[in-house]
């Protein structure tokens, strides 16, 4: 399976990409500039590993964090899905208290354990 994940939530954007269990990941200062670039980010990430429409998941930190943060994730993460038909699915590490430490290419099989359903937006924005 082809994975991304994005979370944008903090002060730093992560992305993880997973490639036929290959492991990438990238990270970027989360400022405004990043914020409205976002989309080159992960661009850039995707177009030296794999081409979009091979991704199999979109995994999307919903939060607690930054309004801006994740609002831009998932408005993205809903473009890809609309134009691409990749299937998402949004988490929280809140979602999986249970587990002791949890790393972004762990999330993926989290998802499943602790089924969280796919194509769900319920953002937990911190006031």
């Amino acid at each position: 399976m082809n994975n991304l994940i994005i979370d944008a939530t903090g002060n730093k954007i992560f992305l993880t990409l997973i490639v036929n269990k290959n492991i990438y990941t990238s990270t970027h200062e989360n400022s405004k500039s990043n914020f409205e670039k976002i989309v080159i980010l992960i661009d850039d990430l995707l177009k030296k590993k794999i081409m979009i429409d091979k991704i199999d998941g979109i995994y999307v930190n919903r939060g607690p964090g930054s309004y801006a943060g994740i609002r831009n994730s998932l408005s993205i993460v809903k473009g890809l899905f609309l134009t691409n038909k990749i299937d998402y699915y949004c988490f929280s590490f809140l979602d999986f208290n249970k587990s002791n430490i949890i790393k972004y290419e762990d999330v993926p099989y989290l998802c499943d354990k602790f089924k969280i359903r796919k194509n769900l937006i319920k953002p937990l924005y911190l006031s």
